[in-house]
């Protein structure tokens, strides 16, 4: 399918008449709107801002380039993401100094105003032995990911803020902030600030990215989330509920959720735990981790490890106000692998079950006093100091 970019307005020069030759020249800012299919090479302008019209799908040898300080801004609507296909690829080239933006149009921007951004490799998925699994993207079925491709590479991200994201059509069709489908180890995915999702901060499905330095503030659902087999790290994460956040009115409120169940991680083997039997479940390593609830609303669990997962979490910090449980391996569709090993550390209320390993005997769940979490240094660029 051959590229669609619509452009409102381009960069031009005017003079200002005054009756003089040598009267300045002056530039008017240059927007241009962005939206379709991407199967060939696109370099954006930083001097440029974009808006998002629609979905943009970078395709099967598509590759979009994103140079630091672009600044995208998507109207309201589910329909509003961008989705890099299996065999496309996005390269978003932000710094500290002038990091890329991803946010929302609204004058009065909230929570799940627009998508977020989604990327499809071909690594491997839980399923079936015997099979290469395939899955198909939530937000639109027509989109497969997966393979047994686990060095797939979809590209480089590096200091980008996707922020107002999680728009919805249903409660079990939903965008995330970053949501990671079926990634390859070959993707680069560092230095990530995720505030103000409607769902998740971020999500993988299945493959084996690897992912460093992220910051998710006030999800209105888990924290971080991990299913289908996912097998890569997250190295240097931290997340945090604040006292306030921002309504869909864009007013500072008490921080809320609209979730049954808001985590701070969420752990899955296979998908939705309904297929207990698949190979290449989840199995992976979260490292440097950092869980904080300074709200009044009850975190349902800080870690929740269940459907066949199987976790290597070490230098885990929890902390803030209240949790129901802290560390949970339970789960009606299965337990955690008895494989799993936690060392954690506590300062936060639990009015639940500290601990709960259920028919997860053989798993090891530690505390660690001299744990010390997330290195919030790694997050200066993104302004934010509520750590």
């Amino acid at each position: 399918m051959k590229q669609i970019f619509l452009s409102v307005a381009v960069a031009a020069l005017f003079l200002t008449s005054c009756g003089k030759d040598d009267d300045p020249i002056t530039e008017t800012p240059t927007e241009e709107n962005l939206s379709g299919d991407l199967s060939t090479e696109r370099t954006l302008n930083a001097n440029t801002t974009y808006t998002l019209t629609g979905s943009l799908k970078v395709k099967n040898g598509g590759k979009l380039r994103i140079p630091a300080g672009t600044v995208i801004k998507a109207e309201k609507g589910f329909d509003k993401y961008i989705l890099v296909e299996q065999g496309g690829q996005i390269f978003v080239n932000g710094t500290a100094e002038k990091p890329v933006k991803m946010t929302s149009a609204a004058a009065t921007p909230a929570p799940g105003d627009w998508g977020g951004l989604v990327i499809n490799g071909k690594a491997k998925i839980s399923g079936a032995a015997g099979q290469t699994p395939t899955g198909t993207t939530e937000i639109d079925p027509t989109v497969p990911y997966g393979g047994g491709d686990d060095a797939d590479n979809s590209g480089v991200i590096e200091y980008l803020t996707l922020e107002f994201t999680g728009s919805k059509s249903s409660a079990d069709i939903e965008h995330n902030g970053l949501t990671l489908n079926g990634v390859g180890s070959g993707t680069k995915i560092e230095n990530v600030y995720i505030p103000y999702s409607a769902d998740d901060g971020v999500e993988f499905f299945g493959g084996a990215v690897n992912v460093k330095n992220i910051l998710v503030v006030n999800s209105d659902d888990d924290m971080f989330d991990a299913t289908q087999g996912w097998r890569g790290t997250l190295d240097n994460a931290y997340g945090v509920w604040q006292v306030n956040t921002i309504d869909p009115t864009g007013k500072s409120v008490p921080f809320t959720s609209n979730e049954a169940d808001p985590r701070g991680a969420e752990l899955d083997g296979n998908l939705d735990g309904n297929t207990p039997a698949d190979i290449n479940q989840s199995n992976f390593k979260f490292q440097n981790i950092t869980i904080v609830n300074k709200s009044a609303f009850p975190m349902q669990d800080a870690v929740k490890v269940r459907r066949g997962a199987t976790a290597a979490i070490t230098n885990l910090l929890v902390k803030g106000t209240t949790c129901t449980d802290l560390i949970d391996l339970t789960d009606g569709k299965g337990t955690g692998n008895i494989a799993t090993n936690i060392s954690f550390k506590k300062d936060i209320t639990v009015s639940g079950t500290e601990i709960n390993l259920g028919t997860a005997i053989g798993a090891t769940v530690t505390a660690n006093a001299a744990n010390t979490g997330a290195s919030s240094s790694s997050f200066g660029w993104t302004g934010f100091s509520d750590f």
